[in-house]
């Protein structure tokens, strides 16, 4: 879930934080950015975690998050697995170490290493009616923001937003532009995204008028 201005949210996104008004647009993804919770091939599904590598010897696994809580995945009950199976959590922890997004699980039915084995790269999604609608007027589900038009205040068609990530400052617009080219970001606040209209499959937005510009050269001294 995205929030303008920015929020914690407990639903199947990430976090916003605050971001200022003048926070800095950028036609390239910051370098170290960490990767984005991929959309889903399914418009009607919402991608919730993937698991990962088995832990241990008795059935237990590695799972990526993606919801704002990661343990609030675990409160969905039972969940569409990209294999095809319908999957259902037996137990949920934190993982050990510095990532919160990332869960040791047990999966109802997995006993042993090679069923956990089994599960390596498989993603778990929900329906998108199961999820309702958000309780704030400025909540938004992420799923409901991709494919959006973006116009300008005069209503001109500017782009399109293709996916709404968040490299730790807070959620961002990556729209991809009208006249085609590399996609820029745009911050997700009222400063800069005023109105949305999801009935009407838009926004409007107060974008720079440097958003698609090609990035500049670096400076002499940047080590990147």
């Amino acid at each position: 879930m995205a929030r303008r201005p920015g929020s914690s949210s407990r639903g199947p996104a990430r976090p916003a934080d605050r971001l200022a008004p003048e926070a800095v647009t950028s036609a390239r993804k910051p370098q170290g950015a960490k990767p984005v919770a991929p959309a889903s091939p399914d418009p009607g599904l919402v991608l919730l975690g993937e698991f990962g590598r088995p832990h241990g010897l008795h059935g237990e696994v590695r799972l990526k998050s993606y919801t704002g809580e990661p343990l609030a995945i675990a409160g969905y009950g039972p969940l569409r697995a990209s294999d095809g199976r319908t999957l259902e959590f037996q137990d949920v922890r934190p993982a050990p170490g510095g990532s919160p997004d990332l869960l040791i699980v047990r999966v109802k039915g997995v006993e042993n290493r090679s069923g956990a084995e089994a599960l390596n790269r498989v993603t778990l999604a929900i329906a998108r009616e199961r999820l309702g609608q958000a309780e704030d007027e400025d909540e938004f589900f992420l799923t409901d923001l991709i494919g959006l038009t973006v116009e300008d205040g005069t209503g001109t068609v500017i782009g399109t937003i293709v996916a709404v990530p968040n490299y730790g400052g807070g959620d961002l617009l990556e729209i991809r532009p009208a006249a085609g080219g590399p996609t820029a970001l745009l911050p997700f606040t009222k400063a800069f995204v005023p109105t949305l209209d999801l009935p009407a499959g838009k926004v409007v937005a107060e974008p720079p008028e440097d958003l698609f510009a090609p990035p500049g050269p670096k400076p002499a001294d940047d080590p990147g």
